[in-house]
């Protein structure tokens, strides 16, 4: 049997995927360690065959992105401005989806497996614990997107901050007792979300109670979807909780929150002030006050990060964190911004 890089990766005291950047020209590889693999690679006689580095180097224009609830609508608009942006490029784009946070760690495994991808967008995930230390020990280069650590480059929306507009907002209108429809409490943006709503409103005087927070069922999308925003805001309402504006943290929780209005005979927004977060397409048409983020150019900016961190390993972290931008409309008293 001839020599392999597995030879060659163990006589070097590096990884296979080292050894793989290697023989590919890849710049992040120091002068030292490429020396060393050439070197053994030389006193071993191998010969890399030109087909398998073909395939070698068509592995390592891939990106792979792990997404959880692949099919929520606000990850839908962040990966369209993540391929838009790969369009441009010679990569390739692999998503591991995972139906709940809970299954991220398995799906972060695979991503880095060795060669299978020259880089990893890790989407909405609390980066603590093992998933921590996985990322920490491998050599593919990470950003996070909608989430936050200080050791991996990251871009996210400052969602305390739209949690604080929301709340300013529904006290300019005059709002007595808001309530919050809560999604996954483990969900880094929504828990963000909520500090930033509640803590605006002890700020103001007007605590919020237990009472008014309603937490969404985890088991389907971590309570991001239309069905817990609608089984919330039905709860709330037979609760007898005097409320008289929700703040729900996504878009489709707001949107099922409106049907269940609609079914008890909840005049929007007369009675009820209703303000989401997003900013999806459906939201204009369906006249949702909102808090906007920039998710296309979230996607196209993740991958900008991950290629300068391809090109420059040693580079320093940078965090990019974009401001959310309230847009009223009919599902509050005042006139609509569009």
């Amino acid at each position: 049997m001839g020599v392999t890089i597995y030879d060659i990766a163990e006589q070097s005291g590096v990884s296979i995927a080292t050894v793989s950047r290697v023989f590919n020209d890849n710049p992040r590889v120091s002068e030292v360690t490429r020396a060393t693999v050439l070197e053994v690679a030389a006193r071993l006689g191998y010969q890399p065959h030109v087909s398998a580095r073909s395939l070698a180097r068509r592995q390592t224009e891939t990106v792979s992105a792990i997404v959880p609830m692949l099919t929520n609508y606000f990850y839908a608009e962040v990966l369209k401005g993540l391929q838009d942006r790969m369009n441009q490029t010679t990569f390739d784009l692999l998503v591991y989806s995972a139906p709940t946070l809970d299954e991220i760690e398995g799906q972060v495994e695979k991503a880095l497996h060795r060669g299978r991808s020259a880089g990893v967008l890790l989407f909405s995930a609390p980066v603590e614990g093992e998933l921590e230390k996985r990322l920490e020990a491998s050599d593919l280069p990470v950003v996070l997107v909608d989430c936050y650590h200080a050791n991996f480059d990251s871009i996210s929306t400052d969602n305390r901050r739209g949690g604080e507009i929301a709340a300013d907002y529904f006290l300019s209108r005059g709002a007595k007792a808001p309530a919050v429809l809560m999604a996954n409490p483990h969900s880094v943006p929504a828990s963000d979300r909520l500090d930033g709503f509640r803590s605006r409103m002890t700020a103001a005087g007007h605590p919020l109670p237990d009472s008014h927070i309603q937490v969404s069922s985890t088991d389907y999308h971590d309570g991001f979807n239309e069905e817990a925003g609608f089984q919330g805001m039905m709860a709330l309402l037979e609760s007898g909780c005097q409320t008289d504006a929700v703040f729900a943290t996504s878009d489709v929780q707001a949107i099922g929150a409106l049907e269940a209005l609609r079914r008890s005979g909840v005049s929007v927004p007369d009675e009820m002030q209703v303000v989401g977060f997003d900013d999806l397409p459906i939201a204009r048409y369906v006249g949702l006050t909102t808090l906007r983020q920039s998710m296309h150019e979230m996607g196209s900016r993740a991958f900008e990060l991950l290629l300068d961190r391809m090109t420059k390993p040693a580079g320093a972290v940078t965090h990019t964190v974009f401001a959310p931008t309230l847009i009223k409309r009919q599902t509050t008293l005042e006139e609509v911004s569009e």
